[in-house]
């Protein structure tokens, strides 16, 4: 059973995030937890908690975001969620964002954050915003970033970019191994490098290490040659049809040039595939 975070604004684009995670998460028994983070100055203590058929709600807020809750729960009710596989929970806290976060993702033995990420008026890329941006680099949990245009498709093509330089702990890639099978996907391995250098040894050793995790689902290799990093994995993207971007955080460094703009809140996405974070746990 998986336990996903759905933290929400009352938005459209995390409304977004919301359908396309009830629909990838379709075949897994999951328990979905809602979460609305008050600001500490709106803040007007509520106590009250009721439940209902399998939807159950846990509220302390105040009685315009209790409002906002319910209405949400009945749209979801609309979509006729999987009632055998899926339960939803509803939370409302008062604090700091990401120390809500925090402390929901330990309480509540969080797998997945599933956030949306907002559009840019007149331009093709997607800004995640300040708060999907630090979920990403400040928490350490798998998250999935979905573009607020970005409508679910079954999972077939997975980009997985690596400057092969940092080798990765088993656990940390299992995740994604388990989308791979539930999907029946292909997950292509993807090395950017200018000039057509050569791979070092540590590089040598750290993609046979990946082509020997991957061995036992459809995998491949693929050596990119272009001057930004950012070009190589859009035509990527574009050309193989890819559905999902997956990446490792302790990897973000040598991906600012893909996502991050001067400041980390302002990490820009130039695809309309979801991106997936995978951390290594504690």
């Amino acid at each position: 059973m998986k336990n996903v975070l759905l933290p929400t604004d009352f938005s459209e684009n995390s409304w977004n995030a919301i359908q396309y995670a009830i629909h990838f998460f379709k075949s897994t028994e999951c328990h979905f937890y809602l979460l609305h983070v008050n600001n500490l100055n709106q803040y007007i203590p509520v106590d009250e908690s009721l439940s209902f058929g399998t939807y159950h709600y846990d509220y302390t807020y105040a009685d315009d975001t209790k409002y906002k809750l319910r209405r949400l729960m009945k749209r979801i009710s609309k979509l006729g969620p999987n009632r055998v596989m899926h339960r939803f929970f509803v939370l409302s806290e008062t604090g700091f964002f990401i120390d809500t976060i925090r402390n929901i993702v330990k309480e509540r033995l969080i797998d997945f954050i599933v956030m949306g990420t907002k559009g840019a008026s007149g331009i093709t890329e997607f800004i995640l915003g300040t708060n999907t941006a630090d979920v990403i680099t400040k928490v350490k949990c798998n998250t999935l970033a979905v573009p607020e245009n970005s409508k679910f498709s079954p999972v077939k093509n997975i980009a997985f970019p690596t400057d092969l330089n940092l080798n990765y702990n088993i656990e940390v890639l299992q995740p994604l191994i388990g989308i791979i099978q539930d999907y029946e996907s292909t997950v292509s391995i993807l090395h950017n490098s200018k000039n057509n250098e050569n791979l070092n040894r540590v590089s040598n050793e750290n993609l046979a290490l990946l082509k020997d995790y991957f061995s036992n689902v459809k995998s491949s290799f693929h050596h990119l040659n272009d001057e930004k990093l950012e070009d190589a994995v859009q035509h990527f993207v574009e050309d193989r049809a890819i559905d999902l971007i997956c990446m490792v955080a302790k990897n973000l460094n040598y991906f600012q040039q893909l996502f991050f703009h001067s400041r980390v809140e302002k990490i820009s996405y130039h695809t309309d595939k979801p991106l997936l974070v995978l951390h290594e746990k504690n």
